[in-house]
């Protein structure tokens, strides 16, 4: 049990550093590029933290652990919202732009909804994940042509700018933090995989319940720390952005990817799990809506009902 604990932890660290090597990297490549802090922030941001989610998920499908990328995503995304976005509106109300509310949101709810459709039967096929990843092409397309196109409020701009600034330094700085983010990555998938394998059989609890809940807390670090100092910095709009847009990526990105990888089978996960990751994407955008804020007794709320979910589940191993 102790190995088996160290390399879930030692796993954690490395996808943490990892995904933060990565989306530093490719952030500031992305700047040089000519790229906007906004796009940038809208994209590769909120996709960069889902980095550790796609590697894990990914070598889960390799092994043949179709449960635990399934639950990945699907446990990640419910965390996203009732965890990591309920304990920052605790910590500030976050104030919603108008973009998120008419645009992004619905998309995040939308991309839920299919997700939640494809896995009603527990498998997805190669063919499913090809279609799942042509809409996340889509939706960076879109995204990156919105951003450029339509005007954006200047508290928004201004948000970004700030959170992002000018690169320093050579590329080649850059492209070492990619190379060794992704490196970082590959190594703490594989022990946080092989670790959560290895301590599910010992305790009886299935893959599907420790992708649901140990994969998917520690894949979702880096939103949790993205979103929490966002609060704190008083920058509400980073904090909703990756949220909704690491949601979306998990599910086109991640789950069409680990499926295109090998087609997936989720024995263990159940429909209850389906239901609530959809649920907390529905819920989420009448709380967006009313007042344009998130405010304190929601984000109580959200917390509250992903603890239920918790508790729900860990009997069901």
């Amino acid at each position: 049990m102790i190995t088996s604990l160290i390399f879930i932890l030692l796993g954690l660290v490395l996808l943490y550093l990892g995904g933060e090597g990565l989306v530093r990297g490719s952030s500031s490549l992305a700047l040089r590029l000519g790229l906007t802090p906004l796009v940038v922030g809208l994209t590769v941001v909120a996709f960069g933290t889902s980095a550790p989610e796609l590697v894990v998920s990914v070598k889960a499908a390799l092994d043949g652990q179709g449960a635990i990328a399934m639950g990945n995503v699907l446990g990640s995304n419910a965390l996203n919202v009732g965890l990591i976005l309920g304990l920052t509106a605790l910590i500030c109300p976050l104030k919603v732009q108008l973009q998120i509310l008419r645009i992004d949101a619905p998309i995040m709810v939308l991309v839920s909804l299919l997700g939640g459709w494809m896995l009603m039967d527990l498998h997805i096929s190669r063919v499913e994940g090809g279609v799942l990843l042509f809409g996340l092409l889509a939706y960076v397309i879109f995204t990156v042509w919105y951003a450029k196109t339509v005007r954006q409020p200047v508290a928004v701009v201004e948000e970004y700018a700030e959170a992002l600034p000018p690169p320093l330094g050579s590329a080649w700085k850059d492209i070492a933090f990619v190379l060794c983010g992704l490196a970082l990555l590959i190594a703490g998938s594989r022990f946080m995989v092989d670790g959560s394998i290895s301590l599910a059989r010992l305790f009886g609890i299935s893959e599907a319940v420790i992708g649901l809940t140990i994969v998917a807390a520690g894949t979702s670090m880096p939103e949790l720390v993205t979103c929490v100092v966002a609060a704190l910095k008083k920058e509400p709009d980073i904090a909703i952005g990756n949220i909704i847009g690491s949601n979306i990526f998990n599910i086109l990105g991640i789950l069409g990817g680990a499926a295109l990888t090998r087609p997936l089978s989720g024995a263990g996960i159940q429909m209850t799990d389906i239901y609530v990751s959809v649920a907390f994407a529905l819920i989420l955008v009448p709380m967006l809506r009313s007042g344009s804020k998130l405010m304190r007794w929601e984000g109580v709320m959200l917390l509250a009902a992903y603890l239920g979910y918790m508790i729900w589940l860990w009997p069901k191993s």
